[in-house]
Formats: structure tokens, C-alpha cells, sequence
């Protein structure tokens, strides 16, 4: 299949000024050739544009400009054309149609991507930067997609892996000699080497909370009794009527959510159905569906409205949503309304009640007031969890499962060292410590890995 020439639309569906179509392939000057009767397209250089009119047979479809990449030096590492016409789809749709007449074929989910990575141009944590570069949604995220596709991590694992790989042959050397029991590996500085490659892993393995945070967005449950001003606040932080506001007691009965950028991180706010007790079916799943919300929430938000005078229920509440991993927001809402008299009391009733960790604010979504201060520790949280040696931020998954297996990998082969286990085992662990590390840039895969990773992609790309 990679001798196949490819084709896709690498521009989004749907009108545009212009659309673009990429071919790929050892024959893609050829196919594009036959409906580009402009110029031969084999004697042009690398890297040059030309004009012209796409034609099926003797009917000219459009006017375009082709992109000519010669191999080596494309994306693919192929023959590579890109094809720039008007952007309407019914154009675009006849001109894959003719691509395919003249020999090529619809390019497949990430192919062009999957190409490159096969050709050697870029490894397997590039070819998945690419796809989060396509998908970010916010400065942060763009910086570490950036990185990354720069080589971030597999800089970092390189090294590592090259020394590592250095100490297995010698004790693969060892086993070729094992009746003169001689040693060629220095265990001592074999030890030295894990415990680097340890702190290492240990690092990439702790930036992952702040990567997922800054690339899928930190979950806010926004949570409290009913008309303790959820709504309200959310529309205050969005600054738009985004949910219903109203003084009936359980107007929310679905979660709403919605994405707030602060300071170039993503916050998925997530305005949830009062909790109280109630008979009223409909209002009782939206509890229900705001208590499942909490559990996988990053932060919880929960207002308690300031002129309260019985705050058992509240706290009651917060404590059976509590988790260790959950950052807990207290604010106490509607101060526009009451005495500071009465809203100052209200830190320290929470404070007595509450032995997990918790920040408290006192605000007015109605009057803004120290909304801004709310937004400035939800920042903080993710600025919190980045540590500030480490440059490569993990946010894959699939990195994060392989650097986790390859520190047990290097845990147990530290063992096999401490208990002087045989030297056929600690080939063994050695082996597998340099196989998870090889999984993340793609020097160790199978076709499963890769199906699934540019799968994910879109076409074109």
C-alpha cells in the first residue's frame, strides 16, 4: 500500500476562498500530470509553484496553482503535489474524482502523517504531535504540541535509552561468555545510570497531570444548594447569558458546560443541578448527574450563599463530595445582598468544619465583584502542577502508560542488581527497560499501536 500515490482534501469541508489537495506518492507527478496539461511537471524543480487549469480530458474544472515537493524533501518524503483551487466542494469533490481516474487513490486516516513516520522523516511522539497541534485549543497547549513536535521528549529519552542500550550489550557480551564468569558490565556504574534514568522517568511521569490539564482542559464542578447563584456565576465567569438565571429553586436540572480560557489554559465549567432532596424526578437525575460530575472534576467550585444562617447542610454536602486529589473552592455568593457583618462570620464557620485544605472567596456574580480573584486560583492550580525544571510536559496517554511500565522495567532490573540475580534475567529486565522506552518514539511498535494512533487523525493529514 505505501507504493500506492494517495489523495485527500487538506483543507477543511465546506466553502472557503480556497481549498487545498495533497498527492503523494511515486507516481504523483504523473496522476497530476495527466489533468495539468500546462507545463511537464517532471522537468520543474522542488519546491515551485505553477499555474494553470485542472482539466478532466478537455474540460477545464478549475484554475489552480500546484505545489511541486520532490523526494526526499516533501512531508512524506515522497513526490508530493498540492493542489490550491477555489474553495468550493463540489470543485474539490471533481478533482479527487479525476485524481482517482488517473491512477490514484483516497488517502486514509492520517496516511500522509503515517507515511512520514514510516519513511524515517519524523518519529511516533512527532507524528501525535502534530495531531495535538491540529487540536489545540490554547496557547498552552499549542507551546507543548510545539515542543514535542520538535523532538521534546524523545530528546529526553534518547540519551537515556543510548546508554542503557550500551550497558545490554555488554550483558548480552557476558552471556556469550558464562563459563568464564566474567563480568564486562560495571554494575556499580549500571546502578549509577538507573538511578539517573529513575529521576528522569519520575519527572516526565509527574508532568502529565499539568499536560492533560493544559491539553483536554481542567474539569470545574460548580456545585451548591439550589439558588446559591451557580448559573449566575457561570455567566459572570463566560460573560454571556450562557444558563437560565431564576429565584425558583431548581431551575437547573442538566449539567451545562462550557470552555473558559484563562491566561492560555482551558477550564471546562460545569454548572450542575442544585443539591438538595427532592421528589421531583427530572430534578433528581440532574443530582444525580452533578455528583457524578464532581467525581471527575479537578476543582470543585461550591457556593454557599452568604446569608445563610444554618450552613450544616452545606458542609454536610462538601464533605461527602470530597476526594484527596480534589481542589476545593469555597464562596460564599450574594454579598451584594447581606452585611459584611454577616458574610465575614463565614470563613470561619467552614474553617471549623472542614479539615481538607480549601480556599475560600467571597464574591458577587450579580455585582462582579472578586470574580477575578476566583479566575486567579483556578490559574494557579495549573500553573501549580507544571514544575518548573522540567521543559517536556507529557500529555499523551499512551507515552504516559510506556514511561510508567519503563520504571518498573528499571525498578526491577535495579533488583536484579541489589539480589545479584543471574545474568540471563538482567538481560532480561534490561531488555524490557529498553523496549517501553522505545515505545514512545516508535523505534519498538507493532501494527495494532499505529492503527489505532492515525486512525485518530483526519484525512488529509
Amino acid at each position: 500500500m505505501n507504493n500506492d500515490t494517495i489523495c485527500a482534501l487538506a483543507t477543511a469541508n465546506g466553502v472557503g476562498a480556497l481549498g487545498i489537495i495533497r498527492v503523494s506518492g511515486n507516481e504523483a507527478l504523473s496522476v497530476v500530470q495527466k489533468s495539468f496539461p500546462a507545463k511537464r511537471l517532471e522537468k520543474q524543480k522542488s519546491h515551485t509553484i505553477h499555474y494553470g487549469y485542472f482539466v478532466d480530458e478537455e474540460e477545464a474544472i478549475d484554475e489552480v496553482m500546484l505545489s511541486i515537493f520532490l523526494a526526499p524533501k516533501s512531508f512524506t518524503t515522497e513526490n508530493s503535489v498540492e493542489i490550491a483551487f477555489h474553495g468550493s466542494p463540489h470543485i474539490g469533490k471533481r478533482i479527487l474524482e479525476t485524481l482517482i481516474k488517473n491512477g490514484a487513490r483516497m488517502a486514509k486516516a492520517g496516511e500522509f502523517t503515517l507515511r512520514a513516520f514510516i519513511n524515517g522523516r519524523i518519529d511516533l511522539s512527532q507524528a501525535e504531535a502534530i495531531a495535538d497541534v491540529i487540536a489545540s485549543e490554547n496557547e498552552a497547549s499549542r507551546k507543548v504540541a510545539i515542543n514535542q513536535l520538535k523532538g521534546g521528549i524523545t530528546n529526553e529519552i534518547s540519551f537515556l535509552r543510548t546508554d542503557l542500550l550500551n550497558f545490554v550489550s555488554l550483558i548480552e557480551l557476558e552471556l556469550d561468555f558464562a563459563e568464564e564468569d566474567v563480568e564486562f558490565a560495571d554494575r556499580s556504574a549500571l546502578v549509577g545510570l538507573l538511578n539517573k534514568i529513575e529521576l528522569k522517568l519520575n519527572s516526565l511521569i509527574e508532568s502529565f497531570q499539568y499536560g492533560n490539564a493544559i491539553k483536554n482542559g481542567t474539569a470545574v464542578a460548580i456545585i451548591g444548594k439550589p439558588n446559591a447563584g451557580k448559573s449566575t456565576l457561570l455567566n459572570a465567569l463566560l460573560k454571556e447569558e450562557r444558563a437560565i438565571v431564576s429565584n425558583i429553586a431548581g431551575t437547573t436540572r442538566d449539567t451545562i458546560e462550557e470552555i473558559l480560557h484563562i491566561k492560555g489554559h482551558a477550564f471546562r465549567l460545569i454548572d450542575t443541578a442544585g443539591l438538595r432532596e427532592t421528589m421531583d424526578e427530572i430534578e433528581a437525575i440532574g443530582v444525580k448527574k452533578a455528583k457524578e460530575k464532581v467525581e471527575n472534576a479537578n476543582i470543585l467550585v461550591y457556593l454557599a450563599d452568604a446569608g445563610t444562617e444554618d450552613f450544616s447542610e452545606d458542609i454536610d454536602m462538601i464533605q461527602s463530595l470530597l476526594r484527596d486529589d480534589l481542589k476545593l473552592i469555597i464562596c460564599a455568593t450574594k454579598i451584594d445582598e447581606v452585611s459584611p457583618s454577616s458574610y465575614e462570620k463565614v470563613e470561619d464557620i467552614f474553617r471549623n468544619k472542614i479539615s481538607h485544605g480549601f480556599d475560600f472567596i467571597k464574591i458577587s456574580a450579580v455585582e462582579n465583584q472578586n470574580i477575578q480573584d476566583l479566575k486567579n486560583e483556578l490559574s494557579s492550580y495549573v500553573e501549580q502542577l507544571k514544575a518548573s525544571e522540567n521543559n517536556v510536559v507529557i500529555t499523551n496517554q499512551r507515552h504516559f502508560e510506556a514511561l510508567g511500565k519503563s520504571l518498573d522495567a528499571v525498578n526491577k532490573v535495579k533488583e536484579a542488581i541489589t539480589f545479584q540475580i543471574s545474568t540471563e534475567l538482567l538481560a532480561y529486565e534490561l531488555r524490557n527497560a529498553l523496549e517501553y522506552l522505545g515505545e514512545i518514539s516508535g523505534e519498538v511498535t507493532n501494527d495494532e499501536v499505529l492503527g489505532n494512533i492515525f486512525s485518530k487523525f483526519c484525512i488529509g493529514k
